[in-house]
């Protein structure tokens, strides 16, 4: 337990919560489109409330042991995963192979970063 509470492994747990929240309040609405945009925008703003709450506190957490640029290619890394479960799970979209091509891309310039 101990290890999880470390400033090394609690950021990014952290941090895949707070995506959650901001997946959702960024894209949640988008099975609303009958909803007025005011309505989606203040629904968004609260779950994006809760996003802020975990997201700060990571970095502040993180940056104990991270560089700024490598807490924000963690938090991209980490946005793609949970885009890509969220649009398939819960918009039901399909992700096709320039998705996954396209996210390996990416996924290749975070670990440059990472490289000593």
């Amino acid at each position: 337990m101990a290890s999880l509470l470390s400033p090394k492994v609690l950021p990014i747990l952290m941090l895949l919560a707070s995506n959650v929240f901001m997946t959702f309040a960024w894209y949640g609405h988008l099975k609303f489109k009958s909803a007025a945009i005011y309505t989606v925008v203040l629904v968004s703003w609260g779950i994006a409330f809760f996003e802020y709450w975990l997201a700060v506190p990571a970095n502040r957490i993180g940056a104990e042991v991270y560089s700024t640029a490598e807490l924000k290619t963690i938090q991209e890394v980490i946005t793609l995963g949970v885009f890509a479960v969220f649009s398939v799970v819960y918009l039901k979209e399909a992700l096709t192979w320039n998705h996954l091509a396209g996210f390996a891309l990416i996924a290749c310039g975070a670990a440059l970063i990472f490289r000593a």
